[in-house]
């Protein structure tokens, strides 16, 4: 018989684990895993423009390389995220890591254009391994209220990580040159493989999961159809299609060369406000997650708030008249798109509710294939207005408007159900939880 609220005691695995300071370490090594994944991913925006002189392509084939491993991480998420339900986070994160850290020294000795394209689609599919499964990792070891706050810290790592590509990458990479830079960083990717197997454990002990039944031939679409059909998995994807991309677009690929080729900045000016905007997501992240832990109904109003800031300082940065846009206007668009990370991480809050435990890792699948998905072909996009612009950033850059558009409907169009839904399921809980058998 069920615990109260259905809730069940240790053992049963559908416990509420205690957390506390062995939560934290073991969690902690899949955020380390997470935290490199980030290093490696993000670590082309800042070596943009010395790749197209490294491999002497135009910008069309310079943003391949960014959606070419957007679209392996994308494309994986929804088999990841099946892996993760049935495997357990150990080893697919095991098996992530080798491959990110595999892609990472294939580009550093990468001789040709073809092969530095296949390492970083190697290294997108290892880091498509990562963050479901640190998702995953936290929901097993700390209790389920602490989920949007341990989600938000998770995305901090992660900005994290991209403040080492934009700090200590570029440096490297103009001090050391190419393939030492890049070779010299997988050697974390090592690091942390061995952190994984050695010490990393998928649930606490009494909190072990229901043994998986050998599954059906229908096992997978039932996963997915049952995941999608929730409005909140729905809304979930498409709040982080909405948030995510301006910010991931600006970061991974083209910020530095807006800045730079565009605005005129120096290559320090131009890496000090990628770095802004770094700093910015890991104190917003902070922010966000304490306030949506204690008012969920505040998810919608900070998606839309954030949604809506992005696109006007995008747009204000666009058409201010004369050749350049004022240094503050650009350090304020930097502050706003510091917000973009973590609104996206509010999907999975979404989704979260929406689906019992073991479908968790297939619906956050789906929310992640969301914001890659409008990353991807947002840089698209970009590059080929670049090409056929004869370079004019404003008309390329306004590519962005047309996916927060889609995104803004869908959103609205689905926050009624997903919250009526969430209503009464807490309703019905409570209702468990209070009932006591004769």
């Amino acid at each position: 018989m069920s615990a109260p609220g259905g809730i069940a005691g240790p053992g049963s695995g559908s416990g509420s684990p205690p957390g506390g300071g062995r939560a934290v370490a073991i969690w902690s090594i899949g955020v380390s895993v997470y935290f490199v994944a980030i290093i490696f991913r993000t670590s082309l925006g800042v070596a943009g423009l010395d790749a197209a002189d490294r491999f002497d392509v135009n910008a069309s084939a310079l943003s391949t390389f960014s959606i070419l491993q957007l679209l392996v991480y994308a494309g994986m998420q929804i088999p990841v995220g099946l892996l993760v339900d049935r495997l357990g986070t150990k080893k697919v994160l095991a098996i992530g890591a080798v491959l990110f850290t595999v892609g990472q020294l294939g580009f550093a000795l990468a001789p040709s254009y073809g092969t530095a394209l296949a390492a970083r689609a190697l290294l997108g599919c290892g880091d498509a391994m990562t963050f479901i499964s640190v998702l995953r990792l936290g929901s097993r070891w700390f209790p389920a209220r602490r989920g949007p706050l341990i989600a938000q810290i998770a995305a901090l790592f992660g900005m994290a990580g991209n403040l080492v590509s934009t700090i200590l990458i570029a440096r490297l990479l103009h001090g050391i040159g190419w393939t030492a830079t890049f070779a010299g960083s997988a050697v974390a990717g090592a690091v942390v493989v061995v952190l994984v197997v050695l010490f990393l454990r998928d649930h606490p002990e009494g909190y072990e999961p229901p043994p998986a039944g050998r599954p059906g031939a229908g096992f997978v679409r039932e996963q997915i159809t049952r995941s999608w059909r929730e409005p909140g998995t729905r809304l979930g994807m498409w709040t982080h299609f909405t948030t995510q991309f301006p910010a991931m677009v600006f970061l991974l690929l083209w910020g530095m060369p807006f800045l730079i080729e565009d605005q005129g900045l120096s290559r320090g000016t131009a890496g000090s406000l990628l770095t802004l905007v770094v700093l910015v997501s890991m104190v917003v992240g902070l922010v966000y997650g304490q306030v949506i832990a204690r008012h969920h109904a505040a998810r919608v109003p900070l998606v839309l708030g954030t949604v809506g800031a992005t696109a006007l300082l995008w747009a204000a940065t666009l058409v201010h008249p004369g050749e350049r846009a004022p240094m503050w206007l650009l350090v304020t668009l930097c502050v706003v798109l510091g917000a973009c990370g973590p609104a996206s991480m509010i999907g999975f809050d979404f989704a979260r509710p929406a689906n019992p435990p073991q479908r968790q890792g297939t619906a956050s699948g789906i929310v992640n294939v969301g914001g890659f998905t409008a990353s991807m072909t947002t840089l698209l996009a970009i590059g080929l207005l670049l090409d056929a612009t004869g370079g004019n950033y404003r008309a390329a850059f306004s590519s962005v408007f047309v996916l927060q558009a889609l995104g803004i409907v869908q959103i609205l169009r689905l926050r009624g159900r997903a919250a009526r839904l969430e209503r009464e399921r807490l309703v019905a809980s409570r209702v468990e939880a209070v009932h006591v058998p004769a």
